[in-house]
């Protein structure tokens, strides 16, 4: 049961933040930028967000989609503890205990 909703928690929090980043409000266009992104990396992002949320969705490429969602997350990680942005570890850590959860269950 906990392995079933840390799938399905997983692939609509990365679906979620896909949609906000590829939509590409002003805010995360800024906050792109600040971290000296191209203003296009927000779409980028957003892409492989959502990429990762339909592969973790389908059982034959699950693990391939959570090996690309733990890579996109330790991207976020380190440019935020980069830039000492530490406002945005808390929505990471979120992805990465649901990661760590469907992966242990898996």
């Amino acid at each position: 049961m906990v392995h079933v909703l840390a799938i399905w928690f997983l692939v609509a929090a990365f679906a979620g933040a896909g949609v906000v980043n590829a939509i590409g409000t002003t805010g995360t266009r800024n906050e792109f930028a600040r971290w000296g992104y191209p203003r296009w990396w927000d779409i980028v992002t957003g892409g492989l967000e959502i990429s990762s949320a339909v592969l973790i969705a389908l059982p034959v490429s699950r693990l391939g989609g959570m090996a690309l969602g733990a890579a996109i997350i330790a991207a976020a990680v380190f440019t935020v503890l980069r830039h000492r942005d530490y406002a945005h570890l808390a929505p990471l850590s979120v992805f990465v205990t649901l990661i760590a959860l469907a992966v242990i269950a898996s």
